[in-house]
């Protein structure tokens, strides 16, 4: 696994890599999960956005309150970003998919399943660190990027802030 520091902005053009993540983290702030915000962003062969898509539950599933106050018990009902996207094409059509967060294993598995040939990501996901090793079984290459500069950045960083509080507030 490798970690890629972009550039600045303003300096380069953004590469199709960072571009679709940039998409994929901006469609993280969709999620209603209080807990972690997931986005996901798929380019097909020619760099065309094929979909994005965020952790939350079915469209038109209305909850009280309380149903978020739990993250373990309401984890089972969430639907990842990863499966919300890839559900928007074909397989074999996907040529780089970018996630804000690590995928899971069973996410990799359907991205394996796909036939996707990149993952790229943003953050690690500590609860589950098989994915590398089946993207590793597939010959996916799979890549970190961490951003020294970007738009999002701040967003970001409100976002984890916001996650971490949430956490502290839920104990």
């Amino acid at each position: 696994m490798t970690v890629t520091y972009l550039h600045e902005p303003k300096k380069k053009r953004l590469t199709w890599e960072e571009y679709a993540l940039q998409l994929a983290i901006t469609a993280s702030l969709r999620s209603e999960d209080p807990y972690k915000q997931v986005g996901a962003c798929a380019l097909d062969y020619d760099n065309r956005v094929l979909g994005l898509g965020y952790n939350g539950l079915a469209p038109g599933k209305t909850v009280d309150d309380s149903f978020w106050d739990d993250r373990d018990k309401r984890r089972p009902f969430m639907i990842h970003a990863e499966a919300n996207c890839l559900s928007l094409f074909k397989a074999g059509e996907c040529k780089l998919l970018a996630v804000s967060l690590m995928p899971c294993s069973s996410c990799a598995t359907l991205i394996a399943g796909y036939k996707i040939p990149k993952v790229v990501y943003y953050e690690e996901y500590e609860h589950d660190q098989k994915a590398i090793e089946i993207f590793d079984f597939y010959n996916i290459e799979c890549q970190q990027i961490q951003f020294q500069h970007s738009i999002l950045q701040n967003s970001l960083i409100e976002q984890s802030k916001n996650s971490l509080l949430q956490k502290l507030r839920i104990k």
